[in-house]
């Protein structure tokens, strides 16, 4: 069922040409809001939009202030206005401990998760408190890391931890003008990033286990719940997992 007209808004999404992205701007865009899709590579965000109506297209790369800049430029003068941010471009990175880890890969992970998601948030920020009305959602893509880390994922596991950090600070910082934030923690969305963790995941033992997963459905059902939800609703944080997959201690 679309959007009824006073309930239709205007959506970006980051890293939306695959996984959760793609899913959540195909349930958004279903819902009969217009969703603009955000990300590095223009085949891929336009084999997510396809020919549904309200999407649109835009190439940018959240590590580049310059880039988001443009992104958010060509919303407001597309649209002018945004009222939701998916902030969900990010990467895994390689399999490291601290003594592992090498610069360009930690630079790659922080670079991508961290300062993409402030580089967005802040430009999204300043767009809702200039428009009339006010007010606006970002949704924080973060992560069970964000909790609990996997084996050997030191910067995917402090990238995830900022998030929570980045959150609480948009939560307090923006409240007064009628912006809330979501921190999203999912565990186990069956995606291309999340391949292996279903046949041979290791574990904090240091055996390796297959972990149950979920339809990466499930995730946008409860993204699009809140983007429906009134802005005098705050949702800070909200987790959707595998019932089974390990989680305290990672098993």
């Amino acid at each position: 069922m679309g959007a009824a007209v006073n309930d239709h808004k205007v959506i970006v999404i980051t890293g939306a040409g695959a996984g959760i992205g793609r899913e959540t701007a195909r349930r958004l865009l279903g819902d009969g809001h217009s969703v603009v899709l955000a990300g590095r590579r223009r085949e891929t965000l336009e084999e997510t939009a396809g020919e549904r109506p309200g999407a649109v297209v835009v190439e940018a790369d959240v590590t580049s202030s310059e880039s988001v800049a443009a992104l958010f430029g060509t919303v407001r003068e597309r649209f002018g206005r945004v009222d939701v941010l998916f902030n969900n471009a990010g990467v895994f990175g390689p399999a490291a401990s601290v003594d592992e880890i090498e610069d360009d890969a930690w630079r790659e992970v922080l670079d991508t998760n961290v300062t993409g998601s402030l580089n967005c948030a802040r430009e999204a920020a300043r767009m809702m408190k200039e428009q009339t009305p006010g007010g606006g959602r970002i949704i924080n893509n973060g992560s069970i890391s964000a909790h609990v880390p996997r084996p050997s994922s030191v910067a995917y596991t402090v990238s995830k931890h900022a998030i929570s950090g980045l959150t609480a600070s948009l939560n307090l910082d923006l409240r007064g003008h009628g912006i809330a934030c979501t921190q999203i923690d999912v565990g186990n969305a069956a995606t291309a990033m999340t391949t292996g963790f279903g046949a041979n995941a290791l574990q904090a033992d240091g055996s390796v286990r297959p972990e149950p997963t979920i339809d990466v459905t499930h995730v946008a059902d409860t993204i699009a719940h809140i983007v429906s939800l009134p802005l005098d609703v705050s949702v800070p944080t909200v987790t959707v997992m595998a019932r089974e997959m390990p989680l305290a201690g990672r098993g």
